[in-house]
């Protein structure tokens, strides 16, 4: 019986360790903030409900990525995410006629509509950066930005980000996914 509670105690206590260090890890997500010094923007898609309009998770990345492109006209903006199989449209257009009715001049925005992941966002919207950006500024929710950082220094960029917030309503269930999605990713590196 001691046997199975020193077990039982060692597995408790890993799993505790690695709760908080992957805790500590996404809290680190949301620095460098932007500061529009980079002249690209990637906002990460997310689901887009059946009638078209963002989730709010999306909803709030668009609410950030607006305001910043208001304040710094200088910076271009990639909207990134395909088409899921219960959603109506491309993430990435859907962000688009979002900013666009914004007042985002349609000539700012690149549309990158092939996307399923956040690996994919990050990779296919390198292809539509000009060669000598290595730079970038990444738009998402805080608890996704760790991971999003991770992966751009994968596929050779430097990010810093601007944080959207995350709807209380799908905060504890997120950040418990992202958890396991931030130790795949730093195993698997991608």
């Amino acid at each position: 019986m001691k046997k199975w509670l020193s077990i039982a105690a060692a597995i408790a206590i890993f799993y505790g360790v690695g709760y908080y260090f992957l805790d500590n890890e996404i809290n680190k997500g949301t620095s460098p903030k932007a500061n529009g010094t980079n002249d690209f923007l990637i906002i990460l898609g997310a689901k887009v409900r059946p009638t078209g309009e963002p989730s709010l998770s999306l909803q709030y990345r668009l609410e950030a990525a607006n305001d910043y492109l208001q304040k710094h006209p200088h910076v271009q903006v990639i909207v990134s995410g395909g088409q899921g199989d219960d959603e109506p449209a491309t993430e990435a257009s859907i962000m688009a006629d979002y900013l666009i009715s914004h007042g985002i001049s349609a000539e700012r925005i690149l549309l990158e509509e092939d996307s399923t992941s956040t690996y994919e966002n990050l990779l296919f919207s390198k292809e539509l950066l000009p060669e000598d950006i290595t730079t970038i500024t990444i738009v998402s929710n805080d608890y996704h930005l760790q991971r999003a950082k991770f992966l751009a220094e994968i596929i050779g960029l430097e990010a810093d980000v601007l944080v959207a917030k995350t709807p209380t309503s799908v905060e504890v269930k997120s950040r418990m996914r992202e958890r396991l999605a931030l130790l795949k990713t730093y195993i698997f590196k991608r």
